[in-house]
């Protein structure tokens, strides 16, 4: 392994068999598990609120972190529970209209949200790998703005990475908002500077912060001030706050670029051991700079009886998309493999002859 690997694994306790699935959940740091828990138990022993009053500025110092790697200031930052959670804050505060452009391949339960809030999808042209077709989109819009686009940076399903910086750039000249749901892209791919007007992301998945704890960076403006109130003085988990704040400060100290370069790496060699297993197919491209591969079975295999067998039988944990990730783009589940920057070319083997092994 190399020394990103070495030390992003002597980090972490032991893994009890082989993880791939950091899409769904990384595995957190010792630091980040013992901040959580220090917190908990400083609350016991001073009271919430005065603990929380003690966490603040290394509450402030994660959200400089985020502000930093999305080229928004600290100020612009408000943890929330989640992505969904910071996607249904954004929609219940909209005062405009109710059209949002986004890609066919939307995340399930993001059209669900808005679906919720009276927001009507239109889809915006991609290419047959799910990828936004920018010259087309920016025809496509300047024709017939919609009130807001919504772009899912990566998706839930499939392992593309979509050229924000391109739509933003046409959002700007027709005067239209971007909203980025960042939860797999942040601290996996660049997200810095992207152009948007508001960016959300989760903590669980390539951050390696605790669950249940997410961020969403606005532009000054975008939100009323009786949300930003609200948040800030909502029932909050500080102590998964705090862990998700150590999580950033170990991804920025390990070195943002390194990270995204291995991670590229990684999808590369993943996409490679697979790609030969036979019956499966491998939907990204080898070179797709993200390390989700996403594998299509072969006729009359069931992913979700694969990802169970696997963990049974291998001690192997990846996940089952099921086609309600994506229902406007999938048509049948595919198997997600998501290893992070610790993967071991013997990891990738040993999922590779698991796959034949549970084929047979």
């Amino acid at each position: 392994m190399s020394d990103l690997a070495d030390q992003w694994r002597a980090a972490r306790p032991p893994t009890a068999g082989v993880h791939l699935d950091s899409a769904a959940c990384s595995r957190q740091s010792y630091a980040a598990v013992a901040a959580a828990a220090a917190h908990a138990r400083h609350e016991a022993e001073v009271g919430g609120y005065v603990a929380a009053e003690a966490a603040a500025p290394a509450l402030q110092a994660g959200r400089a972190a985020a502000a930093a790697l999305t080229g928004f200031s600290a100020d612009d930052v408000v943890f929330t529970t989640g992505a969904t959670h910071a996607l249904r804050i954004l929609l219940s505060d909209w005062r405009g209209g109710r059209v949002v452009a986004c890609l066919p391949g939307e995340y399930g339960p993001n059209l669900a949200v808005m679906q919720r809030h009276g927001f009507q999808p239109v889809a915006l042209p991609a290419d047959e790998e799910g990828r936004l077709d920018p010259d087309a989109a920016a025809r496509a819009l300047t024709e017939d703005p919609p009130a807001l686009v919504h772009l899912t940076m990566l998706g839930s399903h499939r392992g593309i990475v979509q050229p924000v910086a391109a739509m933003a750039s046409t959002c700007r000249d027709i005067g239209v908002p971007l909203v980025v749901d960042a939860a797999q892209a942040f601290a996996h791919v660049d997200c810095a500077d992207l152009g948007a007007d508001a960016v959300y992301t989760s903590s669980r998945k390539w951050t390696a912060g605790p669950r249940g704890v997410g961020m969403l960076i606005s532009r000054p403006g975008l939100l009323t001030d009786q949300v930003t109130t609200e948040l800030s003085d909502a029932e909050v988990n500080v102590a998964a706050q705090l862990g998700l704040s150590v999580a950033l400060g170990e991804h920025v100290a390990a070195g943002p670029p390194l990270i995204r370069e291995r991670l590229a790496d990684v999808g590369a060699r993943t996409r490679t051991a697979l790609g030969e297993v036979p019956g499966w197919r491998v939907v990204e491209p080898v070179g797709e700079p993200s390390a989700i591969t996403t594998l299509t079975p072969p006729d009359g295999v069931d992913p979700l009886q694969v990802r169970a067998r696997l963990i049974a039988e291998h001690r192997i944990l990846t996940t089952c998309a099921g086609v309600v990730r994506a229902p406007k783009e999938m048509t049948r589940a595919a198997l997600r493999v998501s290893p992070h920057v610790d993967v071991t070319d013997d990891e990738l083997e040993l999922l590779a002859a698991a796959l034949v092994a549970v084929g047979s």
